[in-house]
């Protein structure tokens, strides 16, 4: 061969297989490169590190910087063009021609293998997973590989790998300041990170190049949110590294080598929400039975055509069909999969590519919301709590998108909302649903009245119980004329009805209407069924709500035993159950008990709901109150501060639950000696109370009781005996004269005389306190106790108070805080 021809093929084989140098703003990945640096410090074998994850991450500049800054504990470096199996074959032919090793890929894959040297080759966008790499791979134990690619499924070759994703804020602040020639000040450094782009470096580069040319930092990103497909499509003229796609374009070269399926499967998943996309919400919409009050074929053609291609012949759900299409998609790291939640994620970029580019949207968006309302109706009744939260952000954005489906499926939704805590979101849809049922179907129909009783629940749960009742009452009678009085959905309306009695503090009248729906629902479904667990735990929660605790302990005893054999140990409402179980142990004075059993629900409660959820915020103020029960009262302060403030923003400062919360937290401060905190934060409760559930409720009977003990702690005696002179007589009309909320008071008026000097008033009370605690809750009873203890400036104050400080020993023992108070009052009469 002619000298010159050979130096020049010599010269455009080093061309060709030279490794540019990283962009000049590269920043940050020092996670990644320390451990790409410890990986490669060894010597004497080979070493194979894979860079995957998706286009626009990052993944070429790692593995140059990574070269750049250790260029010299390599002996060669060889840059791979890994896009087909030509531009490979043609880089390993330059590997031999500059080696002087033959003009062949096989000369260059020899040289590597028999050469015991540190070379190394950069596999540059191995993507195409129809390639089969391993051809390609020196059969050796010495030399150096980095592979860079949007498949994890190379990961088959690696040592050692990284998933390559966002960047770090601080880094993709400082890359956006850098490609957008902007100097790092405080205010750009903010304005960059609200610009945030997800932190994907792809991106920044484009939108710091816009930046760049406008140089208008600030107006960056209103102009983005309306124009975000444009700017992340456009190429800009000055560019910092050799890469020549932009980040739609670059996604939109993956999405064209998929098959159909895998397309589809992925244009489809783009309109849920990118975070928890489950195939199990595709296997049960599968599943769907066409029930009377849902949509005919005819309306859900087009998501019953899509989810037949994931169909075995026999009509049944085929997983392998549907994980190829996933693992297709994966291999462009186009959707991610999370293996510990078995959820799939797709980046929000990639997301919102996917919907920016799809021709007429709105098709998309109805049929995955038909999907989405196939698969709730088709989900076990009994697991819908435990479904809402994989649900409910796919829900919240069909909702949003304004979806058109069925109002059956919005029912659905609905009740998603309910079972997530979402209770304003709830009613408004409900109402929507109510409103078209009443016109196209009338105000008697059996779907409308089941849409208000689902409305009344909702209003129930936003603490409008005089709402929730009144709506109900109209259910139940119209349901009664249709479908008689022993219909499981007439008794549903009944059971329901009586938890509005609960919460609008008629607690007799609960109970009366529980024990018929009781009756008749073990005649109906039988002594095991959840529902007649349901109405026995409901029963048993009026007992508490009576006084009758005993009663309440043993008829939650038998309803938790059954549902873990029914529901299982993890169950929503099994949980449930263990509270309300705890909560009575708590009553009964049995605290430590109670204590362990609350903590074990709490636990679990977290585990499987969310601490933010209303059900496990709840659980946490059950328990702050066992806490204070025990005497743990800075324990009690600290976990009610920590409901309070969740219960205010998840649910408003006016709900009955955030109410009840200060009221224990005033408690709380009051055991604490804090009364002048107790005094502000009760009377704050109590008007709110007064405003939203009535003079007359029992919450705010016990709130005004509460405020009066703290008049009494300030020494204003006389405002003591006007408030709960007040409270007395309402609890016996309300509660009647035997219920312990009602004996306390009267135990803190006998103490609020002798702090007056009425003693004969105080004596004339006196006997009634005491009897009645010890005749409904023996000798022994905390609240017995509490009596007695209230005693403290009557004549008989010395025996009653030694009586209690021995019994008080014997429950609480020598250091609780109680036991500390009655025994220097003991002391001091």
């Amino acid at each position: 061969m002619d000298r010159a021809l050979r130096l020049g093929n010599i010269r455009a084989a080093q061309i060709a297989s030279h490794c540019p140098p990283p962009s000049r703003i590269f920043c940050g990945r020092e996670d990644i490169l320390s451990k790409m640096h410890q990986f490669f410090s060894d010597t004497g074998i080979q070493h194979i590190y894979v860079l995957h994850g998706l286009g626009g991450a990052g993944k070429t500049q790692i593995a140059l910087e990574f070269i750049n800054k250790s260029s010299s504990r390599f002996s060669n470096i060889f840059f791979v063009d890994t896009s087909t199996i030509a531009t490979i074959e043609t880089s390993f032919k330059n590997i031999a021609v500059l080696k002087d090793f033959g003009g062949s890929p096989e000369d260059g894959l020899l040289w590597l293998t028999s050469k015991v040297e540190e070379w190394l080759l950069l596999f540059d966008n191995a993507d195409n997973p129809g390639i089969n790499l391993n051809d390609y791979i020196p059969q050796c134990n010495h030399g150096n590989i980095i592979i860079t690619s949007r498949n994890p499924g190379m990961c088959v070759y690696a040592g050692s790998d990284s998933l390559v994703s966002d960047m770090k804020e601080e880094d993709a602040v400082a890359l956006l300041l850098k490609s957008a020639l902007q100097k790092a000040t405080a205010h750009t450094e903010q304005i960059a990170a609200e610009i945030s782009l997800h932190h994907l470096p792809l991106a920044i580069v484009q939108a710091g190049a816009f930046i760049s040319k406008s140089r208008n930092l600030d107006g960056y990103l209103p102009l983005y949110m309306e124009n975000q497909a444009q700017l992340l499509s456009e190429k800009p003229a000055q560019s910092h590294d050799h890469y020549a796609w932009t980040v739609y374009t670059t996604w939109q070269m993956s999405f064209d080598r998929l098959t159909p399926p895998a397309a589809m499967l992925l244009r489809h998943c783009s309109f849920l929400h990118y975070n928890g996309i489950s195939e199990e919400i595709f296997r049960y919409a599968s599943r769907y039975q066409f029930p009377l009050d849902g949509p005919p074929k005819e309306d859900v053609q087009e998501p019953l055509e899509f989810l037949s291609h994931f169909l075995r012949p026999t009509g049944e759900w085929d997983s392998l069909q549907f994980w190829d299409a996933t693992n297709e998609i994966q291999s462009y790291s186009l959707i991610n999969f999370d293996a510990e939640k078995k959820l799939f994620f797709i980046h929000p970029l990639v997301h919102a590519w996917s919907q920016a580019t799809v021709q007429n949207p709105k098709r998309y968006v109805s049929i995955m919301g038909s999907i989405l309302g196939m698969a709730v109706s088709e989900r076990s009744q009994w697991d819908m709590q435990l479904a809402s939260l994989l649900l409910c952000p796919h829900i919240e954005l069909a909702v949003q998108m304004e979806t058109e489906v069925a109002l059956t499926f919005k029912s659905q939704y609905a009740f998603i909302f309910q079972e997530e805590g979402k209770y304003q979101r709830a009613e408004k849809l409900l109402d929507e649903v109510l409103q078209k049922q009443k016109q196209v179907l009338g105000g008697d129909h059996p779907e409308t009245l089941q849409t208000m009783a689902n409305l009344a629940n909702s209003y129930s749960d936003l603490g409008e119980p005089q709402r929730a009742q009144e709506l109900q009452v109209i259910v139940l009678e119209k349901q009664t004329q249709l479908l008689g009085d022993d219909h499981r959905d007439t008794l549903l309306i009944m059971g329901n009805l009586a938890n509005s009695y609960s919460d609008l503090g008629e607690p007799q009248r609960a109970q009366e209407l529980q024990v018929i729906v009781l009756e008749k629902q073990t005649q109906l479904l039988g002594d095991d069924h959840p529902d007649t667990l349901l109405i026995m735990g409901n029963l048993a929660n009026s007992y508490s709500d009576l006084g009758e605790h005993q009663k309440a302990k043993e008829l939650k005893s038998i309803v938790l035993e059954k549902q873990i054999q029914l529901l299982g140990d993890d169950h929503p409402r099994t949980l449930r159950t263990m509270g309300n179980l705890a909560n009575s142990y708590s009553n009964l004075g049995e605290h430590q008990r109670a204590q362990d059993l609350m903590s074990v629900v709490l636990g679990k409660q977290k585990q499987f709901l969310s601490e933010d959820h209303p059900s496990t915020l709840q659980i946490m103020g059950d328990l702050a109150s066992i806490y204070s029960n025990l005497g743990q009262y800075q324990k009690a302060k600290e976990l009610e501060f920590i409901v309070l403030e969740k219960q205010k923003q998840f649910l408003g400062e006016d709900d009955p639950d955030t109410l009840l919360t200060m009221g224990n937290l005033a408690t709380s401060y009051s055991d604490l000696g804090e009364y002048q905190k107790v005094k502000e934060l009760n009377s704050v409760v109590l008007e709110k109370q007064k405003q939203f559930l009535g003079e007359d409720h029992p919450d705010t009977l016990l709130t005004m009781g509460n405020l009066a003990n703290t008049y009494s702690a300030l020494g204003e005696h006389q405002r003591v005996q006007e408030l709960v002179s007040v409270v007395i007589e309402k609890q016996k009309q309300f509660l009647g004269e035997n219920h312990p909320h009602t004996l306390v008071t009267m135990g803190n008026l006998v103490a609020s005389y002798s702090a007056m000097g009425e003693h004969e008033e105080a004596k004339e009370l006196m006997g009634v306190v005491l009897e009645k605690p010890k005749q409904f809750l023996g000798d022994d009873h905390p609240h017995t106790l509490h009596a007695m203890r209230n005693l403290g400036g009557h004549e008989k104050a010395k025996e009653l108070m030694g009586v209690v400080l021995t019994k008080w020993k014997q429950y609480f023992g020598d250091k609780h805080p109680d036991v500390l108070k009655i025994q220097e009052l003991l002391e001091s009469i």
